[in-house]
């Protein structure tokens, strides 16, 4: 037997309806926020993600699935989209673009991480991209985007926290001393981090290992070496969130693993997720743009892991399924009749479908049993000459007899009911 890759999930028909949900919701808010979709490549070159999400990040180092093409150059799937994005944007000249300021993306991505609940090498996400301003107001927009997204899905204990990286020359002088307050406390760090004091210090706060978080605890604050300029951003944009309502933590120590992320950054959790509670962030993202060839455009988005949407998804958003109609027809012309009034129904509209192993009434009626069908409709040699068929309901086992030829408009008023 050949077997799946380990983390490489398929998803079937059972959890369709959840998935469904769930991509809808995402669908119908990014295009009511005027958001445009847009499909990019599964795998990209791979200097792609060594220059945007940086050469010394865990994705780069020990997470993508890279691989020589035929012609020797690398390749690497995809392991997030913003890149991609704005890729296509330099490529393409979307900038120039009126309806491609604003696009959004839903699809897989791939990292070599250890699975577990929530977490796959092969995984999908739901993010935007707002694209050419600076303005707060799209960071609020974005945010309200993301708020909006988990509170329609009504996701439980939702924690939204936000924190400012301000501008490159903030965060120069911030890693200076950041640099100078981790060094007498190296031996208290793990191995990473201490790697990380000479190639991004910043990631040394986001680390979830307990004797790196006690070590930090007193660290210098990001907020505390911002500009005037970057302060008077971030609050407008706290400014605005408590305008529109939306809660939020303020959290110093939140800087985002990937490189590209300046100014504003924001992540949301979900308490019923345990310790892998993250569910969504993002950040705005102004100097990539030039890292990848491209003029200065500042850049605002998010990301959505979906599998992790849906481990916290309530069983009460999960829609039931659309009535549908087991065709039983048996006999010469029955099964001719069943088959003719299957195509018919599924013209207008409604789900259709029979067992065409089955040959007996009874044979027939167990196969719709196991289907879980809401209703089947008999049609054998003598409903079909006497011009008739018998609609059953399943659940109740009540049984009527309809005109044949009125059968189908019959069918759909029931149903629709």
């Amino acid at each position: 037997m050949i077997r799946g890759i380990k983390g490489v999930k398929d998803i079937p028909p059972s959890q369709i309806p959840k998935w469904s949900v769930v991509e809808k919701t995402a669908h119908q808010l990014a295009q009511g926020y005027g958001f445009k979709e847009i499909r990019i490549p599964i795998f990209e070159p791979t200097e792609l993600y060594i220059r945007s999400i940086g050469g010394a990040t865990d994705i780069v180092e020990k997470e993508m699935y890279t691989f020589l093409d035929r012609d020797g150059s690398s390749l690497t799937l995809r392991p997030e989209g913003t890149a991609g994005v704005v890729r296509s944007f330099i490529e393409h000249n979307l900038i120039n673009e009126p309806t491609c300021k604003k696009l959004y993306y839903i699809g897989p991505m791939f990292r070599h991480e250890r699975p577990q609940a929530g977490r796959f090498r092969q995984f999908h996400q739901f993010g935007v991209e707002m694209v050419g301003t600076t303005n707060p107001y799209a960071d609020i927009e974005v945010i309200s985007l993301l708020w909006r997204f988990f509170s329609s899905l009504e996701l439980p204990g939702l924690t939204l926290e936000v924190n400012s990286l301000g501008e490159s020359s903030d965060r120069q002088v911030y890693k200076e001393n950041l640099v100078t307050f981790l060094n007498p406390k190296i031996e208290q760090l793990c191995g990473n981090c201490r790697r990380r004091i000479d190639t991004n210090p910043l990631r040394v706060l986001d680390c979830k290992v307990p004797q790196c978080r006690t070590a930090t605890e007193d660290a210098p604050k990001l907020t505390d070496f911002l500009s005037q300029t970057s302060k008077d951003h971030f609050n407008q944009v706290l400014t605005g969130l408590d305008t529109l309502s939306i809660p939020y933590n303020l959290n110093s120590r939140l800087v985002r693993g990937l490189d590209y992320y300046s100014m504003t950054t924001f992540e949301v959790s979900c308490s019923s997720l345990g310790a892998q509670n993250a569910i969504g962030a993002g950040g705005r993202y102004d100097g990539l743009f030039e890292t990848l060839g491209g003029k200065s455009t500042p850049a605002i988005g998010f990301a959505i892991g979906l599998e992790r949407v849906l481990l916290a998804l309530p069983e009460s958003m999960i829609p039931h399924p659309k009535p549908w109609v087991f065709v039983a027809g048996f006999g010469p012309l029955g099964s001719q009749a069943g088959f003719s009034m299957m195509d018919t129904l599924r013209s207008i509209g409604i789900t259709a479908n029979t067992d065409h192993n089955a040959s007996s009434l009874k044979s027939l009626l167990k196969s719709a049993d196991r289907l879980s069908a809401p209703f089947v409709l008999i049609l054998g040699d003598d409903e079909v000459s006497q011009h008739h068929a018998i609609l059953r309901n399943m659940q109740t086992k009540a049984q009527e007899i309809i005109p044949l030829s009125t059968a189908s408009f019959t069918l759909k008023d029931r149903l629709s009911g």
